[in-house]
């Protein structure tokens, strides 16, 4: 794990100011090891600091997923529009976690969110063919021969798509469809469709890499990874 100003740390794990920080380390309150520092700008190993005797539990890198909900921008800030970064706690907003790729405005579902920037860099590299699994509420049936079209990559106006999965979920007038992808161009899925004559009404992303959207996460929450899900999301990289 890299060293760290001390003061840095301590604002980032606790949201005083750096200003608050260094002034709890001249107090004594900061320890390396069980012995007392005072130089604010020393250079730590976090994982050996303690604050009023209590460990910061400090983690080098933060995984967190979020159900995004719709009308949210998958992007760190906007002047106008509400972002997925208003839903993340300010602790972890501190830290400088960014989402791992996009979800539209309008879509729905898993979005992984890390300051691990080797694992983020890794997940979007077109080469490493990670796939995303999305489920579709249609305006009417696909085409007949779809999954056919889709399994042998769809032809889109400037590019045809890498093979696709495409398999119904539920029937009807409206049905549902999940689609599996390993590319991420910009509306990719929901021109797919449209190529079959059919709009997408919803979609949700519910599978990314390794890690699947929990029925329990509600649209709008998130959550830390659990250890089981780091390390097979870090498993992915090697």
């Amino acid at each position: 794990m890299a060293l760290m100003r001390l003061d840095k740390l301590l604002a980032l794990q606790t949201g005083v100011t750096r200003r608050e920080a260094a002034a709890l380390v001249r107090q004594g309150a900061a320890c390396l090891n069980g012995q007392p520092l005072q130089d604010p700008a020393q250079r730590v190993e976090p994982a050996c600091v303690t604050l009023h005797g209590k460990s910061l539990g400090y983690e080098e890198f933060v995984y967190l997923m979020l159900n995004k909900p719709a009308g949210v921008l998958t992007a760190a800030r906007d002047k106008k529009q509400p972002t997925v970064m208003d839903l993340i706690p300010p602790e972890l907003f501190r830290r400088g976690i960014q989402p791992v790729g996009r979800l539209d405005k309008d879509t729905t579902g898993l979005l992984l969110l890390t300051d691990d920037g080797a694992l983020a860099h890794h997940l979007l590299s077109p080469k490493h063919h990670v796939w995303k699994t999305y489920r579709a509420q249609l305006s009417a049936p696909p085409r007949p021969g779809s999954e056919e079209r889709f399994a042998a990559g769809v032809k889109l106006s400037d590019f045809t798509c890498l093979p696709a999965e495409l398999h119904l979920l539920e029937d009807g007038s409206t049905p549902t469809y999940e689609v599996c992808v390993h590319e991420g161009k910009f509306h990719q899925v929901k021109r797919m469709f449209l190529a079959q004559g059919c709009e997408v009404l919803a979609l949700c992303r519910t599978v990314f890499g390794p890690l699947s959207l929990p029925a329990d996460l509600p649209e709008g929450a998130c959550r830390l990874l659990t250890a089981e899900e780091r390390n097979v999301l870090c498993n992915a990289k090697n």
